[in-house]
């Protein structure tokens, strides 16, 4: 089995990158559904958080509401205005569950197939130091302005509003120039989906040759 880290910075098509890769006959699983599923009333990352973050974070039926949430972690700290620290409080809370689980569905996959390339899709990768956990590294690139649109349209906002959101999480992530210093392999999804269609078919017919190498 090969193991493979997919990330990228926000808006750069990880997803769609990923869904490419699974049509192709690979494994994938996101890492943003593993911490929606440990931020459900009962679990242990859902009561950590609730109690660093306080009760404002939640619906009124108990729920986690996701978007408070990244209102309070992306909230700038202090006189400079760093949203950086938050982003790691929150991060430092969710990140070892989540990482965890990925480790036990790349187990699980594995001993299903043995030729298995085993994806996990998240954006945190490297900023949670969680790089040497796989075989191979794919990051996922675009051009900053294609990365408003997107998230313009994904959210349904006006581009105004996107950019700022785009902003404020950029400045929580690893620039997109040392996240490709840390790649094996790189997908520039800047152009049309067939283009980058293309690079996914190139980067999964070297995994394929790896992952049977591995076996």
């Amino acid at each position: 089995m090969l193991k493979v880290g997919l990330t990228g910075g926000i808006a750069a098509g990880k997803s769609v990158v990923g869904e490419m890769f699974v049509g192709l006959g690979a494994y994938l699983v996101q890492a943003d559904n593993i911490a929606h599923r440990l931020m459900q009333p009962g679990e242990a990352v859902y009561a950590a958080v609730v109690k660093h973050f306080g009760p404002g974070i939640l619906n009124p039926d108990g729920t986690l509401n996701r978007a408070r949430l990244a209102e309070a972690a992306f909230e700038p700290q202090g006189a400079t205005g760093n949203t950086r620290s938050r982003v790691e409080e929150l991060n430092r809370i969710v990140h070892p569950a989540v990482i965890q689980r990925q480790e036990d569905w790349m187990e699980e996959v594995g001993r299903r197939d043995p030729q298995a390339i085993a994806i996990v899709e998240a954006a945190l990768i490297l900023e949670a130091g969680a790089g040497p956990r796989f075989d191979r590294l794919v990051v996922v690139t675009c051009r900053p302005e294609q990365r408003v649109q997107r998230w313009a349209g994904r959210i349904q906002v006006d581009e105004q509003a996107a950019r700022h959101e785009v902003m404020r999480r950029m400045a929580a992530q690893l620039p997109d120039e040392e996240k490709v210093k840390a790649a094996d392999y790189v997908i520039d999804n800047s152009g049309s989906l067939d283009e980058t269609r293309k690079q996914v078919q190139a980067v999964y017919t070297k995994l394929r040759a790896e992952a049977r190498k591995n076996a």
